[in-house]
């Protein structure tokens, strides 16, 4: 099962008895403040979950795999996630 905004704010109502609005503007707010964080390009660290980061990737070549022609992909930056140490210890 995924785990989605809603489930998270429901969780955050139950395990902290802050109310839902209250809870969901937190969960709104905390992940706006991580998608304007690495659009600046800085990572974003979270202690004992891991670290995002933005990488940029240059522009090469691809193919079309329906029609088989060359194409040129631009560059362009990706986010990528490394988990801390302590979380592929519990997922492990």
């Amino acid at each position: 099962m995924t785990l989605t905004k809603a489930r998270i704010v429901e969780a955050i109502n139950e395990q902290v008895g802050l109310p839902k609005k209250d809870a969901s503007n937190a969960v709104e707010i905390l992940l706006e403040i991580i998608k304007r964080t690495l659009q600046n390009g800085e990572d974003v660290l979270i202690s004992g979950f891991g670290k995002f980061c933005v990488k940029d990737k240059r522009a090469r070549r691809g193919r079309n795999p329906a029609t088989g022609q060359d194409m040129l992909l631009s560059k362009r930056r990706v986010v990528t996630f490394k988990c801390s140490s302590v979380l592929r210890k519990k997922v492990n």
